[in-house]
């Protein structure tokens, strides 16, 4: 049982540190060195180093440069130098908004104990198990560029591990009481004439609108038909979609209904369910022809439920924090984070060395594929025998556990060690042509 304990703590810790994981193998090519050790500002009294907030800095960098070049198809993210707002650019934006996190963090792990929230000494151990792989993982180089001790990361890695459990906490009060009649969706089908883009003329413009008429006139016909094939049978290029939307109007229209012109939805909410709207619908950039399917669409409701909660919770937690950053004493030392810059020709990759707390978190995420395949691999006389296991075998099968538990301890000790040779391998950005580096997600 106290093992199983650790185990779970374990995972629980990695989970919540899986972000800075990830930038394990960071290989970095700058010119600028920081001194990691200047206090770069002090939150109620605590002193922040920037070593910790470079590590933050230089994480968000490299996972936004990577989704970047995902996104892209590869290249240079070249956007850091490009002025965001008057007299700032997106770069020193970033380090700002960065610092901005970090301080809330800092308050973060002052108000854990009134909401219960702690770290455990098995969280400890996890963390100083992650910082030392980090530093083995990274090059003298990369470690002097961020200008980050050991004991800086277990500190980034503790802030992390209090945000992520101070979460729930904190929006434990929020209102979960949510209707059906506030959250009520209501689905319909639909085709949509396009008559919008410059290259259109008058005349093309008019017969689609005759095209879009002449759908119309045959739903109204058989309004239960199917609404894709009377569309392809006026023009092959059409086709129908499916869509919901919040069945009585309210004064936020997000989510769900955003996406449809408020003509559409206007129209919508006239209709009875199974009935097709008696006229075109027009918009600015062409017309539809509507069916209400569903008046109470109840998986797409319970959905929209999901989603106000959701909405309800991040309200109340940057109202809470919010409030939290105002009554905190709170002062930056400008000039020493001006020396942390983010610039275009500043950059890190990330890249994702092997670790043990990896393959564990894999292997938990793994097992019900796993399971699933070898079940199919079983014949129906191997599932009979697997479920005719007695009480006895149960109670030797639990004994065999307990014995094994202390090989298993060793056996961890030697992944421990086999994960870090395997993050010890690490390319600068300069030399990253020759090495590829694997995706973050």
């Amino acid at each position: 049982w106290r093992k199983k304990m650790k185990e779970m703590a374990k995972r629980t810790a990695v989970a919540a540190l899986a972000g800075v994981m990830t930038v394990g193998m960071l290989a970095g090519c700058g010119e600028q060195k920081l001194d990691g050790t200047k206090t770069v500002a002090t939150v109620d009294g605590t002193e922040i180093p920037l070593g910790v907030v470079s590590l933050m800095v230089r994480q968000q960098q490299a996972q936004t440069e990577a989704m970047y070049q995902s996104f892209m198809g590869g290249g240079d993210m070249a956007v850091w130098d490009t002025e965001a707002e008057e007299g700032k650019t997106y770069g020193e934006q970033a380090v700002e908004q960065t610092m901005e996190q970090i301080e809330l963090m800092y308050i973060l792990k002052e108000k854990a104990e009134e909401y219960g929230v702690e770290v455990t000494k098995e969280d400890e151990e996890a963390m100083e198990e992650a910082a030392a792989a980090f530093m083995e993982a990274n090059t003298e180089e990369t470690i002097e560029e961020l200008s980050v001790t050991e004991d800086q990361v277990k500190v980034y890695l503790e802030l992390r591990t209090y945000e992520e459990r101070m979460h729930e906490p904190i929006v434990a009060d929020v209102d979960m009481e949510i209707s059906d009649e506030e959250a009520q969706q209501s689905a319909f089908t639909y085709v949509s004439v396009s008559t919008g883009g410059d290259e259109l003329t008058e005349d093309d413009r008019k017969e689609k609108k005759e095209q879009a008429q002449e759908i119309l006139d045959k739903m109204k016909e058989d309004p239960t038909a199917d609404m894709s094939e009377t569309a392809k049978e006026v023009d092959d290029s059409y086709n129908a979609l499916k869509g919901t939307f919040t069945t009585h109007e309210n004064e936020d229209e997000e989510g769900t209904t955003s996406s449809y012109p408020d003509e559409v939805l206007a129209a919508l909410r006239k209709l009875k369910e199974g009935e097709v709207a008696s006229e075109l619908t027009e918009t600015d950039n062409g017309y539809y022809i509507l069916r209400l399917d569903q008046e109470f669409d109840e998986e797409a409701t319970e959905s929209r439920k999901d989603s106000i909660l959701e909405t309800r919770k991040s309200d109340l937690y940057t109202e809470v924090t919010e409030k939290w950053l105002e009554e905190a004493d709170i002062k930056v030392e400008d000039k020493v984070l001006k020396t942390l810059k983010v610039t275009d020709n500043h950059s890190f990759n990330i890249q994702i060395p092997e670790t043990e707390a990896e393959e564990d978190v894999e292997a938990a995420d793994d097992g019900p594929e796993i399971e699933e395949e070898a079940e199919e691999a079983l014949t129906e006389e191997e599932i009979d025998a697997e479920a005719d296991i007695t009480a006895e075998e149960a109670s030797e099968e639990e004994d065999a556990v307990t014995e094994e538990s202390a090989s298993e301890d060793g056996a961890e000790t030697a992944a421990e060690e086999k994960g870090t040779e395997a993050g010890a391998e690490v390319t600068p950005a300069k030399d990253a042509e020759s090495t590829p580096a694997k995706d973050a997600d």
